[in-house]
């Protein structure tokens, strides 16, 4: 028996009628470095829905507890950080930072940026995380810019809506219909 080749964007009918092993590299993505999410849900199949997918995903992310959520979001890279200046983001996030603009930041913004990641992992012990699509580079500066004076618990649970929005965009590039 020959093996179905899938082609970007997926149905949810594609994606339901995978093996476990299968479902999990094509969604183990969407959750920055962490296929644990898409693990626990491909268990859960058939979705009825994308929004049905995605609303399961982000309910394993919000059950797993602090510990698994704070490393979820230290697997994020930092905006315009080391990682993307090594050229070692994934595709995804390149995509998403080159989208937003953040490759052609001036020096100044650079260092600004660089500033904002240093004070941020400083005070709360983790990367920044914003959604970037949608923002452009002084967007983001600016997002940026307030939300390092917030407070730790505050930072992990925007960071985490953050995380859903990253999620629930790169679903919908990922699933068709």
């Amino acid at each position: 028996m020959s093996q179905t080749t899938y082609t970007a964007p997926y149905t949810i009918q594609q994606l339901n009628g995978m093996d476990a092993a299968q479902f999990v590299q094509v969604l183990g993505g969407i959750y920055e470095h962490s296929p644990w999410v898409a693990e626990q849900v491909a268990t859960q199949r058939p979705f009825a829905s994308a929004d049905a997918l995605t609303a399961a995903m982000r309910h394993a992310v919000d059950a797993a507890g602090v510990e698994p959520q704070l490393k979820l979001v230290r697997a994020h890279p930092e905006l315009a950080g080391k990682a993307a200046v090594r050229g070692e983001l994934t595709a995804e996030s390149t995509r998403e930072q080159s989208g937003a603009g953040l490759n052609q930041c001036t020096p100044e913004e650079f260092a600004r940026l660089q500033e904002l990641n240093a004070r941020y992992n400083e005070k709360f012990g983790f990367p920044f995380i914003l959604a970037v699509r949608g923002y452009d580079r002084h967007g983001i500066i600016d997002n940026f810019s307030k939300r390092v004076d917030n407070d730790r618990d505050t930072e992990l649970r925007t960071s985490l809506e953050q995380i859903h929005r990253i999620a629930g965009f790169r679903l919908h590039d990922l699933i068709s219909g």
